[in-house]
């Protein structure tokens, strides 16, 4: 069982799933909601690691935002990390496209393709 404590000590590490575990219906209740789409988007354009879950402008509050990256992490999608006082991402889209081959590029697809 991995360790519940963060290595700043002041909240829980977050659980990640393997997306090996992932059913495929899981992976598309994750990927049907607008926002998180959204984060997903954003986290495909931008380098591991370097997008704190506050960086993201959606339309929700802070703990609509937390359950949406609970789901992203219970589908496979997301690995977080805590950087001082900040989590950070990575979208994990090797692991996920080995479970899900051509998933991930689907929903990054431009949503109006020229």
């Amino acid at each position: 069982m991995p360790d519940q404590t963060a290595s700043s000590g002041h909240r829980a590490a977050p659980v990640h799933r393997d997306p090996d575990q992932v059913p495929v219906e899981t992976a598309l209740s994750a990927l049907a909601d607008p926002v998180r789409i959204q984060l997903i988007r954003e986290l495909a354009g931008d380098a591991d690691w370097t997008r704190s879950c506050g960086s993201f402008d959606v339309p929700v509050g802070k703990a609509a935002l937390s359950h949406h990256f609970t789901v992203l992490r219970a589908a496979g999608l997301v690995e977080q990390r805590d950087q001082g006082a900040k989590r950070v991402n990575r979208l994990r889209r090797a692991e996920f496209d080995a479970r899900f081959p051509g998933l991930l590029a689907l929903v990054l697809r431009p949503e109006h393709p020229a």
